[in-house]
């Protein structure tokens, strides 16, 4: 497109951008403008940077926005860009949230991570997580209503109040289900989370959700990392990832109003799931947006620590039987070859180094989130991808590399995918240090049909053979719509999928 001397309308939202690239945190800018606007509302980016001439309009065909003109006086640029298409805009009557001007290249005040917000409170004391409990692991399939106010929330055309009034009303729905099933301890099926570990940027402070799109410019290779998110049935348009805009922090839980809600609809053992503190970093590290907040990964992780630390004496106070912390990406350290392609988005985002150095850093990472605190009422969960229902996409390999590793992690539990054969023989896991409790996976979400509960029965037997029966835990391999966006199975499914593991430790029991 060639610069006119003038836009032919006028925008609606105008910012400046100043010398920063798309690679830069150009596109953070405009996608923190662009989200709360109207489709067919026009947005004015000014900018001083040759590179955006051609990189924008990339960026717009690649998130299906207009560019509708550009102009050029010197070095200062001006793009009016409509969201969606022109041709909607006889339909944006919603005002766009009001913009001023800002320097992109203002320092941002450094943040404290807050130790704890709920200090004042007083400890409440769990109900007891019983031998051979079952539970899900974590996230439960949303409802579409749910799923719609997600996105309108994350884009800024749903208020913060109407949004949990939405969401109370799917977890409600999820804990009836799991009731129904027989479950021993509760989640609440992370029903306000779009995923089980980037919505965090929804409640940290200087994080932000921007869509996978608005990456692709940023990779080395972005057809390549493209056909990787088709592979893995990522719709790159859909899915968000965490963005760092300048030193992070928690200034409110990340997870507490989950449990708070929760448990004025039961009084059973409650479980919250956290994404643990390496791959939280090693989701969030992009160096080509993190650099400007941090200089290595590292000086992210410490942040991210006391964040997840924060916020786990805070649900240990207020009364969680078990706090989960998610390290799936654990298996793709030691499963996945240099020449294989990544099974989390992290894997094709952000810095690795050899498998020896990540399995260390995990461990250091996990261990100074948990320092201290009651081990017994801390859980790691572990599996090889949950991104699609076909079993080929996933990793595939026994617990051996891990091992070393596991033990050395200060956690009470470990809850372990187990029930597919991509995770080798139940044996190896008789390795876990004998004080913790061993969680094991009976039943596969990934496979539409529920197990029978001769199947499951058999598994739990054996399970218990090895590890005895006060040790055991019961839960399927993974959850069961770890996307909000791309869940693995319906909620009939997951529903029958816990009967079954139910029904099966009755039998046992």
């Amino acid at each position: 497109m060639k610069p006119n001397d003038r836009h032919p309308l006028s925008p609606d939202v105008s910012f400046d951008g100043g010398d920063l690239d798309c690679g830069n945190g150009l596109l953070l800018l405009i996608r923190k403008h662009i989200d709360p606007m109207a489709r067919g509302q026009l947005l004015e980016i000014l900018s001083t940077e040759i590179s955006v001439d051609e990189d924008l309009p990339a960026w717009c065909r690649l998130t299906s926005n207009e560019l509708v003109s550009f102009t050029k006086v010197g070095k200062q640029r001006s793009f009016l860009v409509c969201k969606g298409k022109l041709e909607e805009r006889g339909g944006a009557n919603v005002a766009a949230a009001p913009s001023s001007p800002q320097s992109p290249t203002a320092e941002r005040p450094a943040s404290r991570v807050v130790v704890a917000v709920t200090a004042d409170r007083p400890a409440v004391v769990p109900p007891p997580v019983p031998a051979l409990a079952v539970m899900g692991i974590g996230s439960w399939p949303r409802p579409r209503w749910m799923v719609e106010s997600m996105h309108a929330h994350v884009e800024g055309r749903l208020d913060e109040a109407a949004f949990h009034e939405t969401a109370n009303d799917a977890v409600r729905l999820a804990a009836a289900a799991q009731e129904r099933a027989g479950v021993g301890v509760m989640t609440d099926g992370e029903q306000r989370r779009d995923s089980y570990a980037s919505f965090v940027a929804t409640r940290l402070d200087n994080c932000q959700l921007i869509p996978l799109t608005d990456l692709l410019p940023l990779v080395d290779h972005p057809e390549e990392f493209e056909r990787e998110l088709r592979a893995l049935d990522v719709p790159a348009a859909d899915v968000r990832h965490p963005a760092v805009l300048g030193r992070i922090a928690r200034s409110r839980p990340l997870a507490l109003h989950e449990f708070d809600f929760l448990r004025t609809l039961t009084g059973k053992p409650i479980k919250v799931a956290l994404p643990g503190p390496y791959l939280l970093t090693r989701t969030m590290w992009m160096e080509c947006l993190s650099e400007r907040a941090y200089e290595t990964r590292e000086e992210l992780a410490q942040d991210i620590v006391a964040a997840l630390r924060a916020e786990l004496a805070d649900l240990l106070r207020a009364g969680v039987a078990l706090v989960q912390f998610d390290e799936p990406v654990l298996s793709e350290v030691v499963f996945s070859g240099p020449k294989s392609r990544p099974s989390f988005m992290c894997g094709a985002l952000s810095e690795t180094r050899d498998p020896e150095h990540e399995l260390g850093f995990a461990r250091d990472l996990v261990n100074a989130v948990v320092d201290g605190m009651p081990r017994g009422r801390i859980a790691l969960h572990v599996c090889r991808g949950n991104w699609t229902p076909d079993e080929s996409v996933a990793l595939t390999g026994d617990y051996r590399p891990l091992l070393a590793t596991l033990r050395e992690m200060r956690v009470g539990a470990y809850l372990l995918e187990m029930c597919t054969p991509r995770a080798g023989e139940m044996e190896i896991l008789r390795a876990l240090p004998d004080e913790a409790r061993i969680g094991v996976g009976v039943v596969n979400q990934k496979c539409a049909e529920a197990e029978s509960i001769e199947d499951v029965t058999a598994k739990i037997s054996r399970a218990i053979d090895l590890f005895g029966r006060e040790r055991l835990l019961l839960h399927p391999d993974c959850g069961f719509a770890t996307f909000a966006d791309n869940p693995i199975c319906n909620t009939a499914s997951a529903e029958e999928k816990l009967k079954v593991i139910a029904q099966a430790a009755d039998r046992l029991r």
